[in-house]
């Protein structure tokens, strides 16, 4: 085979990789996880599950991959703006280009988002227990998602810091974790109560940490103006 064959071949490869995620991504999110077996996503793209599987190491290395794909997908969508490798990967740090305000308020931005599509949270929170095992290809994933989401929001927290809008001698490496942690946990808990507002329980966590943050982008001038009394 030539290599000019081996190129086409590869891009076709990866094409077909790519429509097979973007395809999976609507199976769950329309007919919810517990529906989306490999026979169904098979059939979604015109594949034997022998096919579908060819493209990927494994059925937990095809949901890890779904869930890169859907992150790729809100990044695009909420951070319409950022440059595709400017970031390394970390689909999140291009939440505080514009400002910690509107870091959180695209955070519940995407959470909103996801509480429309129960099926990949319930994917989401399926695959992170999975990775507390490390050989399982959800493990990195989680490993380097966690660290992404949590030095988006150590950003955040140093520019609030910088602006004398919060205490400088919090852990905002600690306090970023906890926010992860809350988001994380409230997935969870609303398999259990699908009607749990997510966004509202940790648009309310946000408040009680930055009480002057506006969620449409800029601090609230009364809030700044009660903090100069004080």
């Amino acid at each position: 085979m030539t290599l000019m064959a081996r190129r086409g071949s590869y891009a076709k490869g990866v094409a077909k990789r790519n429509e097979i995620l973007h395809r999976a991504l609507d199976v769950v999110a329309d007919h919810g996880f517990p529906n989306a077996s490999v026979r169904e996503l098979a059939e979604a793209v015109d594949l034997s599950q022998a096919g579908l599987l060819h493209y990927f190491d494994s059925k937990d290395d095809l949901f890890t991959q779904i869930l890169h794909a859907r992150d790729e997908s809100d990044a695009r969508h909420f951070s319409p703006g950022r440059p595709d490798d400017a970031d390394g990967g970390n689909y999140f740090a291009h939440w505080t280009v514009d400002g910690p305000d509107q870091t959180f308020t695209t955070y519940l931005d995407v959470i909103e988002h996801n509480t429309h599509v129960p099926g990949l949270i319930e994917l989401f929170a399926r695959m992170e227990v999975r990775a507390a095992d490390p050989a399982n290809p959800a493990h990195e994933f989680f490993t380097d998602r966690n660290r992404n989401v949590q030095s988006t929001f150590v950003a955040a927290f140093h520019q609030l810091q910088a602006a004398g809008r919060m205490d400088p001698d919090v852990d905002v490496e600690s306090l970023a974790r906890i926010l992860q942690a809350v988001s994380d946990g409230l997935q969870l808990q609303r398999l259990l109560e699908p009607g749990l507002d997510m966004a509202g329980i940790v648009g309310l966590l946000i408040r009680l940490i930055v009480p002057d943050w506006d969620p449409q982008g800029s601090p609230s001038p009364m809030s700044s103006a009660e903090r100069e009394d004080t």
